[in-house]
């Protein structure tokens, strides 16, 4: 009985978005607690662990009258928007069985000039994680372990492989909340900061994302020049190429049209969009909406371990920011300077909280719901906002229990923290300079020089 409860929960919580219900909302929040708690014992440690402090921890705030009635009320809700956000846009998945262009990406992505694979697979791997989410490193790790595995390539070739081109998807993936309207970070800052917006935040997150390729492709070019030479060229574009890019196309124009005529945020209209395309498409192509639809379910299923930490960290978040007190940011940014070092320490937070095991979701849900205290004192929310996606970018990549790591990890059979650390630690300690000296030229400079 407990398999229904997750499709129903994400459906009120689409349906309580389109209405604007923050009780309908909340009921599904209930609906996703009542689910983790019974497949408790299933969860993987991490995503358990964080589920029962969380819930521990609304509840005894609750019982001691630190958190009333509207702060459970929006706990549940935004545990619901949290796991439902996951869910929605980790339909895409079910796509990849169906397109053979996204069974053979790797030989696709390995052509053309040696030197620019790097920034190719990493902005793909951004292209596709806009819309697949979490889906591109099941597509992109998956596919490359069956191309390694049916080819024969072993031990220290594999490692290079692996490392270059896992390495390049993983960053790739990590530059989605600088640039896509889909992404969680976006998605929570804008929750919370109603004045900004996705457009707002986009010229900032592109040169950030500029940034981060250069970096990288100074670090790997030489490695994935001998990949290069064990690759396999195409003579032509795989079955299935113009069709996924019609449902891309047809993915966004929707939520262009949801954006412009019903008024919904971005984030919104993709968690309305990308299940509601797929699961047509599903329908369409299998001749089959019974089996489109159990497909869909055991795939929102097979997310419960990152949907349970989104859920667990969304709920978490809000206690915690009930507790600090509404002061507690009084007088510590006046004027340019202020705000960009209150935005410089909230960058650095995440990635450093991130490397020592609490996952950046959890940073970032505490960090963004503090924000209406700063925009209440009348400071700019815009340079805090960038920063705080560019830390969450960094974070991905260097958070040893973030989902994306551990993903790259059990697909790679990779330790994770040599993926975190030995595979992203100079990357990461190389961009981070580059970045605060970039929003010191973005934030501070301009006014200084009038």
């Amino acid at each position: 009985m407990s398999r229904f409860l997750v499709p129903v929960a994400v459906l009120m919580e689409l349906v309580a978005l389109c209405i604007d219900s923050p009780g309908l909302s909340a009921a599904s929040g209930v609906l996703f607690l009542l689910y983790f708690l019974a497949i408790l014992g299933r969860l993987q440690a991490y995503a358990r662990y964080l589920f029962l402090v969380s819930v521990l921890l609304v509840g005894y705030l609750a019982l001691a009258g630190e958190l009333a009635m509207d702060g459970l009320e929006r706990a549940a809700s935004n545990a619901a928007f949290y796991a439902s956000f996951l869910g929605s846009l980790g339909m895409m998945q079910c796509l990849v069985r169906r397109l053979e262009v996204l069974q053979r990406i790797h030989d696709v992505l390995l052509g053309g000039r040696p030197a620019l694979l790097y920034p190719k697979y990493a902005v793909v791997s951004c292209g596709i994680a806009s819309v697949l989410s979490f889906g591109v490193m099941n597509l992109l790790c998956g596919t490359l372990a069956d191309t390694l595995r049916e080819r024969g390539i072993t031990g220290e070739s594999r490692l290079r492989w692996l490392r270059s081109v896992l390495i390049s998807t993983l960053r790739g993936f990590a530059l989605v909340p600088l640039v896509a309207p889909t992404s969680v970070a976006v998605a929570i800052i804008t929750r919370e900061v109603p004045a900004l917006s996705w457009s707002g935040l986009l010229p900032y997150g592109i040169a950030s994302a500029v940034v981060l390729v250069m970096v990288g492709w100074f670090l790997e070019h030489k490695r994935f020049r001998l990949v290069s030479t064990e690759r396999q060229l195409l003579e032509h574009w795989p079955a299935g190429s113009g069709r996924l890019a019609l449902l891309v196309g047809v993915i966004f124009m929707a939520m262009g049209l949801l954006v412009q005529f019903a008024d919904l945020r971005v984030s919104v209209a993709a968690m309305l969009t990308v299940p509601v395309v797929t699961f047509l498409y599903m329908g369409w192509h299998d001749r089959s909406v019974a089996g489109a639809a159990g497909e869909a379910v055991d795939n929102l299923l097979g997310m419960r371990n990152e949907m349970s930490i989104f859920a667990g960290s969304a709920a978490l978040g809000v206690a915690l920011v009930a507790v600090i007190p509404a002061d507690a940011l009084a007088g510590l940014a006046s004027g340019e300077l202020g705000v960009f070092l209150l935005a410089a320490c909230g960058l650095l937070m995440m990635p450093m909280l991130s490397a020592v095991g609490i996952i950046p979701i959890t940073v970032l849900s505490v960090q963004a719901g503090l924000m209406p205290q700063l925009v209440a004192e009348g400071v700019n929310p815009l340079p805090i906002a960038v920063a705080l996606v560019i830390g969450f970018s960094l974070a991905m990549m260097l958070s040893p229990f973030g989902p994306a790591v551990m993903l790259l990890s059990r697909f790679g059979k990779v330790s994770r923290w040599v993926v975190a650390f030995g595979w992203n630690g100079l990357f990461v300690l190389l961009s981070v300079p580059l970045l605060l000296l970039l929003l010191w030229g973005l934030f501070v400079l301009p006014p200084a020089i009038g």
